[in-house]
């Protein structure tokens, strides 16, 4: 069967009613647009449009090729305020209505860059134009619209072009432009911003290891925890090939440490990939890398060993590497007091701290003249004396010489004992399992040295037990092995004599 004909379509053309399509260019018009676009300077340039007559929209190209040029050009201060350059503005803004959506969009960016004042007459007419276009502009020009708003927050287009953009998101396609809007815009809209993420969702697969790394950064500069789309991007990462590359991988365990988000598959690799760079890193770099997986709670004992390179402590910071092994020493020990929570009546409370001068001459060595002041350095929950019967003595009557100032003037009686409760907690291990992080493991070996016995009280353990007589058998059981694990230390030299 034959196809009905389609009606006929009256009134003026379409292109007429919206600049959104383009008309089609004839004859001179079409040469003079394939001039403007091969010009290669702005003198020439200039010079061939002031030796034609030039429709708005033609004007408009000039006006956004010659921003181009101008670009870093010895000559631009110079052209704005070039006669020529002043009448492509009066023709564009004569006839500002046929002017093209694209054409109108790339002359608001372009205007700013040839020296126009923002609050000037030509700038404000361009933005009024597009201002009533909005709603016709396609939405690709939309989001290079908010691209270029993005560094002018005054701009009064700015809020209607991220409503707009809110409203169309489901027409967003591509993830360069879904990267793009989230590292420019997302932070000047979180309604929009949750849209984002998403479309970033939807798209995941699609994202090449750039458009990961821009993502994440963006992320965690807006402090957005969005766990589903980490969780898409960590997936879609471990699929990635290797060498990832220093970017990647040094903004990656920024994002993940400032999102606090742990991913063990991701987190290995980065610390493996990023072992061949260490000797590339730059210390900032070195110092950065550290504190994110110390933030993580992370431990990859072949990346902190190359880290911890001698060659490499050093330079991590000039101020410190520069300064004399005692004042080092000095500033590291210097942690202010933190009071404590004793664990019951007959246990004092107080803080245990650290002695610097107990520490084993470990390289760097301090010098033994050199003076280090006993200072705490970690809380801990308790301390308790107990005499050689194992009942526990008043603490602030004895001495204690871990401490700057002591309170008690006795010394303590043969046989009596020291000993700390040492509370660890879920943040003192490490991500991988029950191994005791940096801080928990030196307070434990400066309260070794200090003369403690000690008490260990890890989360796991503690927590399981639910009723109270639980718990105070458990710490009985844990003070009887403390002392018992000490009596044996001293009396075996004397079984094997």
């Amino acid at each position: 069967p034959t196809a009905a004909p389609r009606p006929l379509r009256t009134g003026p053309p379409r292109w007429a009613e919206t600049p959104q399509a383009q008309p089609r260019e004839e004859g001179p018009e079409q040469q003079l647009r394939e001039l403007i676009q091969g010009a290669t300077d702005p003198q020439e340039l200039l010079q061939l449009c002031g030796g034609h007559r030039l429709s708005s929209n033609l004007a408009g190209m000039a006006i956004a090729r010659l921003a181009r040029l101008a670009h870093g050009h010895p000559e631009a201060p110079a052209i704005h305020g070039d006669p020529r350059l002043l009448r492509l503005l009066d023709t564009l803004d004569g006839q500002i209505s046929q002017v093209w959506n694209a054409t109108l969009v790339q002359v608001l960016r372009a205007l700013p860059a040839l020296g126009l004042p923002r609050a000037g007459r030509q700038v404000r007419s361009v933005e009024q134009e597009v201002l009533w276009r909005l709603r016709r502009l396609p939405l690709r020009q939309l989001v290079q619209l908010a691209e270029h708003l993005a560094g002018h927050r005054d701009s009064p287009l700015l809020p209607e072009v991220l409503r707009k953009l809110e409203l169309r998101w489901t027409e967003l396609e591509g993830t360069r432009t879904v990267v793009t809007l989230m590292a420019k815009v997302g932070h000047l809209a979180p309604a929009l911003m949750e849209r984002l993420e998403d479309k970033a969702l939807e798209l995941a697969e699609q994202l090449d290891v750039d458009e990961i790394r821009r993502m994440a950064v963006a992320l965690a500069l807006q402090q957005r925890r969005c766990v589903p789309l980490l969780r898409a991007l960590s997936y879609h990462l471990l699929q990635k090939p290797p060498e990832l590359g220093l970017p990647v991988l040094t903004d990656l365990l920024f994002a993940y440490s400032k999102l606090n988000f742990q991913q063990p598959q991701v987190l290995h690799r980065l610390s493996l990939e990023l072992q061949p760079h260490l000797g590339a890193l730059t210390p900032a770099q070195v110092s950065r890398c550290a504190r994110s997986f110390a933030a993580l709670r992370w431990l990859s004992r072949p990346l902190a060993e190359g880290i911890a390179q001698p060659s490499q402590i050093r330079s991590l910071s000039p101020r410190v590497g520069d300064r004399p092994p005692a004042a080092t020493a000095t500033s590291v020990l210097r942690v202010p007091p933190v009071p404590s929570r004793g664990t019951g009546g007959r246990i004092p409370h107080g803080h245990i701290p650290a002695q610097g001068q107990g520490e084993p001459p470990d390289p760097p060595r301090v010098a033994p003249s050199a003076h280090v002041p006993r200072v705490p350095s970690v809380p801990t929950d308790a301390e308790v004396v107990l005499d050689g019967d194992n009942k526990p003595l008043p603490v602030g009557d004895f001495t204690a010489p871990h401490l700057p100032h002591s309170q008690g003037a006795k010394p303590l009686p043969p046989g009596a004992k020291r000993l700390a409760f040492l509370r660890w907690e879920f943040p003192q291990f490490s991500s991988r399992g029950r191994e005791l992080l940096g801080r928990g493991a030196l307070a434990r070996r400066h309260l070794r040295r200090a003369g403690f016995l000690l008490v260990e009280v890890p989360h796991y353990e503690f927590l399981e037990l639910k009723l109270e007589r639980q718990r105070v058998s458990y710490l009985r059981d844990k003070v009887a092995k403390a002392v018992a694990s000490d009596m044996a230390t001293d009396t075996a030299p004397d079984t094997a004599a």
